[in-house]
């Protein structure tokens, strides 16, 4: 009996054992992550692009106001252009003033700054903010939807198609896919970073001046993944009869940028459980290597050129998402350069490639680029090179 009751002991202490290692080590061996209620959904890491979860995620579905991600692109875009400015005063049409459903209140002739009713959409969704800042870019609400639509293309994404700036608009012709939504989400978020002093507003009054008078708003985020989320930056919710509850959540942690695309949810709890489950899911499992490659490079040699030799550069960082489990402390670097350039070149060609490997195969490179242009040299540069010599 006493043999027993060891062989049971030993038995339960094993497993206990066994469980805690594999509890420890559980962060990278998880195969998909907890169901979700939304029947279309994605989930990638921003920085490399690399998709680690995806269920329905390339079907057709009405966006609601996550397009506008799409307006809010567009903005910045015209921002970093110059053709706007944040301090601008936008006055707000009579057409603006109308839009329904999500809104800030603002009257006809109302002037609010740009910078003002770019807070009025990423917070609070404002419907009517997002027409006035759309005919504000492109003179109309139509013309603005033909740059969005123009966008998307540029951008790729093939299953989308936009009828309005806000997403108030139901019908057939207006839809998008969760796959589509993370990557103008990505182009976003990576090209303007400034979004997310806006998006991680979670309550902000705004003063309406009107011939009424002035009178105070507060604008209150839609986004709730803002207090139940300890690493969320953003992004956008939307909800329509059609498109049910949808969200494209962003969040970092530990230089890890991911975004989880909810679409379809069946009600406004289930988009963010969701998103928290997507979220969660990718940062226990994702290792990210960086190598911002600050290391100096070597001039190389010229071979038949006016000058002898010609620095070279990384034309930039390297980033590698791992999911596996790997151990990203085997991750291998080699330059691949050839011995000698060959002129003319021009300034920014390829010269070679740092390769990565990882456990002997390879994970990614980054170019090697020239510095500078270098001509080829005729007869009376190999003279005036040979007068310098002896001369010298």
């Amino acid at each position: 009996m006493q043999k027993i009751r060891k062989y049971i002991c030993t038995g339960i202490l094993l497993f206990s054992i066994s469980m805690q290692v594999f509890w420890w080590n559980g962060i990278n061996v998880c195969a998909e992550p907890a169901a979700i209620e939304a029947p279309s959904a994605v989930l990638l890491e921003s920085s490399t692009g690399k998709v680690i979860f995806e269920q329905n995620a390339r079907e057709r579905r009405s966006p609601a106001s996550i397009t506008k991600i799409m307006t809010l692109l567009l903005t910045f875009e015209a921002l970093d252009q110059g053709k706007i400015k944040l301090e601008d005063p936008v006055t707000v049409s009579a057409y603006a003033s109308s839009m329904g459903g999500s809104q800030v209140f603002l009257a006809e002739n109302e002037v609010q700054t740009l910078e003002t009713l770019i807070k009025c959409i990423a917070v609070a969704s404002g419907n009517d903010a997002s027409v006035a800042v759309a005919e504000y870019i492109a003179g109309s609400e139509e013309a603005f939807v033909e740059q969005m639509n123009a966008k998307a293309s540029e951008l790729g994404m093939t299953d989308t198609h936009f009828e309005d700036c806000c997403g108030l608009t139901d019908s057939d012709g207006h839809y998008t896919t969760a796959m589509d939504v993370a990557v103008m989400s990505r182009e976003l978020t990576v090209k303007y970073p400034k979004i997310f002093e806006y998006t991680g507003i979670w309550m902000e009054d705004i003063t309406h001046e009107t011939s009424q008078g002035s009178s105070k708003f507060t604008l209150n985020s839609t986004n709730k993944l803002l207090k139940q989320y300890p690493f969320t930056t953003g992004l956008k919710t939307g909800s329509t009869s059609k498109a049910k509850f949808c969200l494209s959540a962003t969040a970092t942690k530990d230089g890890i940028d991911l975004i989880a695309v909810i679409m379809g949810a069946p009600d406004y709890k289930a988009r963010f459980k969701d998103a928290r489950t997507l979220l969660s899911y990718g940062f226990n499992i994702s290792d990210l290597y960086l190598d911002e490659n600050t290391d100096p490079l070597q001039n190389m040699r010229v071979q038949g050129g006016v000058e002898d030799t010609v620095p070279v550069k990384y034309q930039s960082e390297f980033r590698y998402l791992d999911t596996e489990g790997n151990s990203l402390d085997g991750v291998e670097k080699k330059i691949e350069l050839p011995e000698t350039a060959i002129a003319p070149f021009a300034e920014g060609d390829t010269a070679g490639r740092a390769v990565y490997l990882l456990n002997g195969v390879e994970i990614g490179s980054v170019p090697i680029l020239y510095e500078n242009a270098v001509a080829k040299a005729v007869y009376k540069d190999y003279l005036r090179k040979i007068m310098e010599f002896y001369l010298l």
